[in-house]
């Protein structure tokens, strides 16, 4: 059996830790990737451009403090990369500028785009200014963040969701009947109870048979016999 040296032992340990050691997947920028003309080159895509070429934009970004800036920026890049494969010679080379200005968000190990995430249809114009401004927002704090917690790209809570009802969320909303209380209702009743026992005895006292025997204390009519019905017919 070989027995390793103390370090080797040493350098195989750290080697099977490694992954524990650096966490969560790094975005970080030691060298600032953003250069001082990046608006210049924006300008010249879009003065070049149809400023109502339509593209799409993400419209529920969760407003997390410069992951959104950078999450939008990737979005961008994405844009730029399909408007390059349709593009001609000229404006693809202005489209390589841009897209090599934000290109450093794919060094990022970013999650792949979350189900919740909605899109609206805006132009190129606006997505070039959007972009020059997440640019602006960054540029002093490329270097100075790690951006590991930006990576998963996450979705503003929907309304729906929510344990407190917004203003006007109620509005439309019929409330049900209120119920009388049973107490009320007793209340109510309990002053025509005893017209309600003459009426219901009046009631049964109409609705009873005619040929039923009489009840004891009654006196019914006299009863006939056979014999005083033959004195009657002489």
């Amino acid at each position: 059996m070989t027995v390793l040296a103390p370090a080797w032992s040493l350098l195989l340990l750290l080697l099977l830790l490694s992954p524990r050691l650096h966490g969560t997947p790094a975005c970080a920028f030691n060298h600032s990737p953003i250069t001082s003309d990046f608006e210049a080159k924006i300008q010249q895509l879009s003065d070049y451009l149809l400023q109502d070429y339509p593209v799409t934009v993400a419209s529920n970004l969760q407003d997390e403090e410069l992951c959104r800036a950078l999450w939008q920026l990737l979005l961008a890049q994405r844009w730029m990369e399909r408007l390059k494969a349709v593009a001609g010679a000229r404006l693809r080379d202005l489209l390589e500028k841009v897209n090599t200005e934000i290109y450093f968000v794919t060094t990022c190990p970013f999650q792949p785009l979350p189900s919740c995430l909605r899109f609206v249809q805006t132009n190129i114009s606006h997505l070039l200014q959007d972009t020059s401004r997440q640019l602006v927002a960054l540029k002093p704090w490329i270097t100075r963040r790690n951006f590991s917690r930006c990576l998963e790209l996450q979705c503003q809570p929907d309304s729906s969701t929510l344990l407190s009802p917004t203003p006007g969320a109620l509005e439309g909303t019929e409330l049900p009947a209120a119920q009388p209380s049973l107490l009320l209702l007793l209340l109510l009743l309990l002053p025509a109870a005893p017209l309600l026992l003459l009426v219901t005895a009046w009631y049964l006292h109409w609705q009873r048979p005619r040929g039923s025997a009489p009840s004891p204390g009654e006196q019914g009519p006299p009863t006939s016999h056979p014999q005083d019905t033959l004195l009657e017919e002489r």
